[in-house]
């Protein structure tokens, strides 16, 4: 069996045809639910786990990413521009998109970086530890406790939104 922490291409085996395919959603944190919170983030940690290795930035970005609202924004934005890079159909114009995702992995990698939670000298790369028990346990609290993760649905630009939807329903 794939462990798909080696190939995360491989947790979308049965992706729908193109034509088929619902057009990309964006991830707004704030203006999900906290169970979708929850969901995606377990999600992108398996993502954020593959990409550590692959990339070997187990230096750069730490064990708590998840407790960092930039860093979870950063690498939302590259979580969702890799699936749609390496999990999506390739239009026309796209032919160096797989170039494009990893010099914008390079260019947002110092962003990853938190000096409060790194230990401030180099080391070889070691292979990363299996994951503690209580890293998990943590983890799955801070998913449940977190107002990140529980506070209500907000979209940041609701009132933007809303605007929107009401010139569309005035009267010509």
């Amino acid at each position: 069996m794939t462990d798909p922490l080696d190939n995360p291409a491989a947790l979308w085996p049965d992706m729908p045809a193109a034509a088929d395919a619902p057009e990309p959603r964006r991830w707004v944190w704030a203006a999900m639910s906290p169970p979708d919170r929850r969901a995606r983030l377990r999600e992108m940690a398996v993502w954020v786990d593959w990409l550590r290795r692959a990339f070997e930035l187990h230096n750069v970005i730490p064990h708590c990413w998840y407790r960092h609202s930039a860093v979870v924004e950063h690498l939302t934005a590259l979580y969702v521009g890799w699936v749609r890079t390496y999990a999506g159909e390739q239009g026309p114009g796209r032919d160096l998109a797989e170039a494009d995702w990893i010099n914008t992995l390079h260019a947002l990698t110092p962003r990853l970086q938190l000096a409060a939670c790194a230990t401030g000298r180099h080391e070889e790369p070691p292979l990363p530890p299996p994951a503690r028990p209580e890293e998990a346990e943590e983890f799955e609290a801070y998913l449940l406790t977190s107002p990140a993760t529980t506070d209500p649905a907000q979209h940041p630009a609701a009132a933007e939104v809303n605007r929107a939807i009401a010139q569309l329903d005035a009267p010509l």
